[in-house]
Order: structure tokens, then sequence, then C-alpha cells
């Protein structure tokens, strides 16, 4: 009986301190992120083997996850002939003062991991980061995130080679639809850009 009521108990004392504690909440950065919530048609021009640049089309479902910290990416599209699916998690980090971010997806087995921030007009995001390129080495990318207006999102992502010269793989416009559900629910294209 003791034991139980040491079980039950415990748990509650370790919590308590917690309770005390008020739990953060989202900043303007987040409300930020927020307005990307919704259903987004890509249009899509990826770096073929041949070196040139070839459309395909995709969607991308944005939503608002835990805590109201992070904006969830769930995208599908068919690249070069194959079903594609990525998911990537976009947040700010107030310790950091930057904005933060993960992308995985069916092409690769390794975590892309980035940061960065907006430019002085608040409407272009370039975030860094390195992982392993297609052939297995290091690899440094930048991804250029601008917000043409609540309906358009143009999309970048340059890869280093070992020269350090950056070549662009991947371009997506992207454009919200219309029923997309998203206007009083952190989508409202009244707040502006990602």
């Amino acid at each position: 009986m003791k034991t139980r009521l040491l079980a039950f108990l415990l748990p509650l004392a370790l919590l308590a301190p917690l309770a005390a504690q008020e739990m953060p909440k989202p900043g303007p950065q987040h409300q930020k992120l927020a307005a990307n919530a919704g259903t987004w048609d890509a249009a899509i021009e990826m770096m073929g083997p041949d070196g040139k640049m070839q459309p395909s089309k995709g969607v991308s479902v944005m939503s608002m996850g835990p805590g109201g910290f992070w904006l969830l990416d769930d995208f599908q599209a068919n690249l070069g002939g194959q079903p594609f699916h990525g998911k990537g998690a976009n947040g700010f980090a107030p310790l950091k003062s930057k904005y933060v971010g993960t992308w995985i997806d069916s092409m690769s087995p390794s975590l892309l991991v980035l940061e960065g921030d907006f430019d002085a007009s608040g409407k272009v995001l370039t975030m860094t980061g390195s992982a392993p390129g297609f052939d297995g080495k290091p690899a440094s990318y930048r991804m250029v995130t601008t917000h043409v207006d609540a309906k358009t999102m143009r999309f970048e992502m340059f890869v280093a080679g070992e020269d350090g010269k950056e070549m662009k793989m991947l371009s997506i416009t992207y454009t919200r639809r219309a029923d997309d559900g998203s206007k009083g629910k952190g989508g409202s294209e009244a707040k502006g850009g990602k």
C-alpha cells in the first residue's frame, strides 16, 4: 500500500515546481510562421541528371504543431517519375534568436538541420545547414524562401560543391489554395509571411 501511495505521490512532487512556472507562449516570430498554415500547390523545377531543370507538381500541407511553436510541413510530389514525401518542422529558437528547422524525406536517410533569419524586409527567410549530399559526401545547403504576397511563396535550394560554388538544385513556387480553410486558424492572410 505504501509503495502504491509513494508511486502516486512522487510524480506529483516532481511536477509541482513545473506547475508553478509559467509555460512559454508563442511569440511574434511563431505567429509569423503560423501565417503559412494552409494547403499550397507546388510548381517544382528540380535539377535533373542531365543538368537541366525538370518540372513537376506537388502539394504542401502546413499546420501549426505542438504549443503553437512549430510550423509542420507535409509535402508530397512526384519527382523524376518517383513518388516523393517529405516532412519539415520550422520554429523560432529564442535562446539562439534564430529560426530553426529540420527536414526529412523519402530520397535521403539523413536529417537536415537548418537555421537562419529573415532579411530586413521581413519577406525573405534564408536558412543554412549541412547534411550528406546525394553522393554521400558532406554538403552545405542554403534555402531561400521569398514571400511574394499572402498567396505566393518562392523557395530555392542551393547546394555548394567541393569547390564551394553553389548550384541551384530546386525551385518551388507555392500558391495557396483558395479553399484551404486557413483564415482564422493561424493562416490569416493579414498576418504576412513565414
